[in-house]
């Protein structure tokens, strides 16, 4: 998989873009990515705006933030339970 774009590249691409002077095809040529590439550019600055609906990166990183969390809570209860069902079964000595 081909390493991507830094921001700043993408963020001028898409100003170029925008300004509706070229077709897309001829400026995705003169900045050497492909036309694939600039029209997924596109479609991610207008989530980023709002203009067209989807997951924006800040909330794409929450996302995946509380699944790790989430993630480590599970395994945190799992153990505790394995802890619990150890105690209950252990031979407690009388009163």
């Amino acid at each position: 998989m081909p390493t991507p774009h830094p921001k700043e590249f993408c963020d001028d691409v898409v100003a170029v873009a925008r300004r509706g002077e070229a077709p897309i095809k001829r400026i995705a040529k003169d900045f050497g990515i492909s036309e694939s590439c600039l029209r997924n550019s596109l479609h991610a600055a207008d989530v980023q705006t709002g203009a067209k609906p989807g997951v924006t990166a800040s909330e794409s990183a929450e996302l995946r933030e509380l699944l790790r969390r989430n993630r480590l809570l599970e395994q945190e209860n799992e153990v505790l339970r394995r802890a619990a069902a150890y105690l209950r079964q252990a031979h407690l000595p009388g009163k």
